[in-house]
């Protein structure tokens, strides 16, 4: 009689709500199941209420819901109002967690990673944490005092035992060839071949402070033979450049941008919002960003542009500063200034980690095998 078949490594992976939570974990599902010869079960948890319901299953995995507890950014009275949800969250996720006889749990922050890591602390499973911020949210800080190993980002973020690996990205994004890509990228666009580019875009609902100023400026960028694509957001159809003021220089407005890879192709500097993914892929592909962080919550937004800045990378401007005037008197003059752009951009470049996906697939993998436990 043959001996039955070890079977697989079971590896939870925690992160809902956001893309920004959502996308680094995609990335790394994709990157272990790339794996030759390992033979995984990859478990996503998620919330009903996340974006994780639509985009988790069409990348192909298969996803667990458990009940959400929404956390306040700070350690505050608040959180002495959500005990019960955390025992009922923890303990349904503990139950899925021996269902599925986990060998590590990965998470990524927000409301479905702190059941996971208490959950995964009683069951005796082993904890990897990924931080994407270069300010870390209250889950993860109470997860990498648990935790086997921490990930960052962003090199000095504040976490407990951190080590930089970067942001894990999409194939798509991590191996893009920008010139090799560009001529295609501007035809499918409708862009001219030889003009340089900007591109705008605010995440996936556009952002109006940017798109005001963008506008705006159209008149400016066009005088100056800079030609623009800009995502203004699906409900922002209000959105328009006249054909008047751009002369026959194209400025070509879409609602969202399906292929990102595509835009980053086309452009030679972005104009756009500063979250954790949009940094990590600008500096992973060498495109050069004139960064606009958020200006809410605690500041994130522009501690995750910093490094990239202060390394040359790129600009940083308030969103209170950001108008035409600015973008006239900054950007027109970069984007006509091929050396100069081309200097931001080896920067840009520099301050990347393309590889980020495999090198926390191999710190999970360490972890999930029991010879990467001990820090």
């Amino acid at each position: 009689m043959s001996a039955a078949s070890p079977r697989p490594l079971s590896i939870v992976l925690a992160g809902g709500g956001t893309g920004g939570h959502i996308e680094p974990m995609l990335a790394l599902a994709d990157a272990l199941r790339r794996r030759p010869g390992v033979d995984l079960r990859i478990t996503c948890l998620g919330t009903e209420r996340g974006m994780e319901t639509r985009l988790v299953p069409a990348r192909g995995y298969d996803l667990r819901l458990i009940p959400p507890v929404p956390l306040p950014r700070k350690p505050t009275v608040d959180l002495l109002r959500v005990p019960g949800r955390v025992r009922r969250a923890v303990a349904q996720t503990r139950a899925l967690l021996d269902e599925l006889s986990a060998d590590v749990v990965v998470g990524f922050g927000g409301y479905v990673a702190l059941p996971a890591y208490l959950a995964a602390r009683r069951a005796g499973v082993p904890i990897v944490v990924h931080e994407q911020n270069a300010l870390p949210g209250l889950a993860n800080r109470i997860g990498a005092r648990l935790a086997a190993r921490v990930a960052v980002t962003t090199p000095g973020t504040p976490l407990h035992g951190g080590v930089h690996v970067g942001m894990p990205l999409r194939t798509a994004i991590g191996s893009l060839d920008r010139p090799a890509m560009r001529a295609e990228a501007r035809a499918a666009f409708g862009l001219q071949p030889d003009r340089p580019t900007l591109l705008v875009f605010g995440g996936s609902q556009g952002a109006a402070t940017l798109n005001r100023a963008a506008v705006g400026a159209a008149g400016a960028l066009a005088s100056a033979g800079i030609q623009v694509l800009h995502a203004r957001g699906p409900k922002n159809t209000d959105v328009q450049v006249p054909a008047a003021a751009t002369a026959g220089v194209p400025y070509v407005v879409v609602d969202y941008l399906e292929r990102m890879d595509l835009a980053y192709a086309a452009a030679d500097l972005a104009l756009c919002r500063s979250g954790a993914v949009t940094v990590a892929e600008l500096s992973a592909v060498g495109l050069p960003g004139v960064f606009v962080p958020l200006p809410i919550g605690n500041g994130e937004q522009r501690r995750n542009a910093l490094p990239v800045v202060e390394a040359g990378g790129g600009l940083l401007v308030e969103d209170a500063d950001l108008t035409p005037e600015w973008i006239a008197e900054h950007v027109v003059p970069l984007l006509t200034d091929p050396e100069a752009l081309a200097g931001y951009a080896r920067h840009a470049a520099a301050a990347g980690a393309p590889d980020a996906d495999e090198r926390l697939a191999d710190m999970v993998l360490d972890v999930a095998t029991g010879t990467g436990v001990e820090r």
